[in-house]
């Protein structure tokens, strides 16, 4: 239903609120973003417990971690201007209340496809979240300072609650069941519902964009279309016609979206964020990033629990030193930011993740355990210091009512990463594969460990490029242009 000027304008923005005010909605909003982080990682460590009850395939594992990915992916963008324009409380409490929903269906799924189709349904809920909670954080705190801080915090939880996932799914698998994996997000999605209801104000942007259907079923299509090719590739052949066809329809898609978006007058994705060199390098980073996230904890958890024979419990206690890293490292990197800017948190995450992932390439059955941990150290030092520097990066600098816009595109880019990263180096390792699973898994992990390897180093390059005065000014001008449209040629 259409708003008049006067109420769109007294909606535009939320009242001033007091301190207490201010944190409650912090603790709200990062409430949200904890159960969604968490939802990420927690499911990976009960991967081998539900491929035994369900008789999944390691593609199936794939489809159980991507389904949740790739819909959350396609539906980020939708939901950040879904909420500028109708309501971001309103769209706020839609999401979580499809989020729990989702999660008691997941934990009552009698099948794969249940399952799949379960974490789709979490991931529409998901998606209405963290673009939304962050635009209600930069819009309740005002003050550069401060929104920094706070910032800071949610980057801090993102990275947080996604290294706690394998320690406290390992614990609730070993003492549950795989099913309480998803339990865990129904008293906290419910909590977080009658909060909002109560602490958040309502608040839209002045001017809401207008849909663009066009472009997100393009966004949906390049999205499923390459995740499914990657995935079902090891089974029907890297050059078989089905999988050439995916690449080929993704491709198309791809080239449409961009054809598209820079033609229309509102498109769903704003691509002139993207003369911003620090809000590009901030994207690519995220997907560098999480697709190291994804693709490590996908491998190294059938290497702890299928090749080493560990429990659930055990293998996320292997884990610990990585989620003890991130717990410490990711308030300290919004510290630093907040006082020195995103270069020093960034090159630290980049050369620790790529140290990380150097250390498994030489992976092996009899791998001593002083050499996994410290992998896992590495790992977890450059993931917590790696949130915080992006999300400041997507916020700071543009209008406050692109911000649910402009967090949306980042989180978008943190869910392609991890959807690549499962898809791209699982399907690799799969194919690597020599002989029996237990024997052979070890060796064919290196490909993927190289990758990681990869994304560490290009983590470090991006750092080093967006932070010159060049970057700095390519920020600047891109800002003034977003403010005065009209003024622009």
């Amino acid at each position: 239903m259409p708003i008049t000027d006067q109420s769109a304008s007294a909606a535009a923005a939320p009242p001033a609120l007091g301190r207490r005010r201010r944190m409650l909605v912090l603790a709200i909003c990062c409430m949200s973003l904890f159960i969604v982080g968490l939802d990420n990682t927690i499911v990976n460590i009960a991967l081998p417990a539900i491929r035994r009850d369900l008789n999944a395939s390691v593609s199936g594992l794939q489809w159980i971690i991507d389904a949740y990915t790739v819909v959350l992916a396609s539906l980020l963008m939708l939901s950040g201007s879904t909420g500028d324009r109708i309501g971001r409380r309103r769209t706020f409490q839609t999401g979580l209340t499809l989020f729990t929903l989702g999660s008691l269906m997941c934990s009552l799924a009698p099948s794969l496809g249940w399952l799949i189709g379960a974490r789709a349904l979490q991931a529409v809920g998901g998606s209405m979240l963290n673009p939304v909670a962050m635009s209600i954080i930069t819009n309740t705190f005002t003050e550069p300072g401060e929104r920094a801080r706070a910032i800071g915090v949610w980057g801090g939880v993102s990275g947080v609650s996604m290294a706690l996932g394998p320690l406290v799914g390992g614990a609730l698998v070993g003492a549950v069941g795989w099913q309480s994996i998803f339990w865990i997000n129904i008293p906290v999605g419910v909590a977080a519902f009658v909060l909002c209801a109560l602490f958040v104000p309502e608040s839209r942007a002045p001017r809401p964009r207008r849909v663009d259907p066009v472009g997100q079923v393009l966004v949906i299509v390049a999205l499923a279309t390459l995740t499914f090719g990657l995935i079902e590739a090891p089974a029907a052949g890297w050059g078989s016609p089905r999988t050439l066809a995916c690449f080929t329809v993704a491709a198309l898609a791809l080239a449409g979206l961009i054809r598209y978006e820079l033609r229309t007058e509102e498109p769903l994705i704003e691509l002139r964020f993207f003369r911003s060199v620090p809000f590009a390098g901030a994207t690519v980073t995220a997907v560098c990033g999480f697709a190291a996230l994804g693709g490590f904890l996908f491998v190294n958890t059938l290497y702890l629990q299928d090749v080493l024979g560990l429990s659930a419990l055990h293998a996320g206690l292997y884990t610990l030193p990585m989620a003890g890293l991130t717990v410490l490292c990711s308030p300290l990197a919004g510290r630093i930011v907040a006082n020195a800017g995103t270069r020093v948190p960034l090159l630290l995450a980049g050369a620790s993740i790529g140290a990380s992932g150097l250390i498994m390439t030489g992976l092996a059955t009899d791998t001593p355990i002083w050499r996994l941990m410290a992998a896992y150290v590495l790992f977890g030092l450059g993931f917590g210091m790696l949130n915080a520097p992006i999300t400041n990066t997507a916020v700071s600098g543009m209008p406050r009512e692109r911000a649910g816009v402009a967090a949306a595109v980042t989180s978008t880019s943190r869910q392609i990463g991890q959807t690549l990263g499962v898809a791209v180096i699982g399907a690799l390792v799969t194919s690597a594969v020599a002989g029996p699973f237990v024997t052979g898994f070890p060796a064919a992990s290196h490909v993927g460990y190289w990758i990681i390897t990869g994304c560490g180093v290009a983590i470090v390059l991006l750092a080093i490029l967006t932070t010159t005065g060049w970057a700095r000014r390519s920020a600047a001008r891109t800002a003034e242009r977003l403010a005065h449209p009209q003024e622009t040629t």
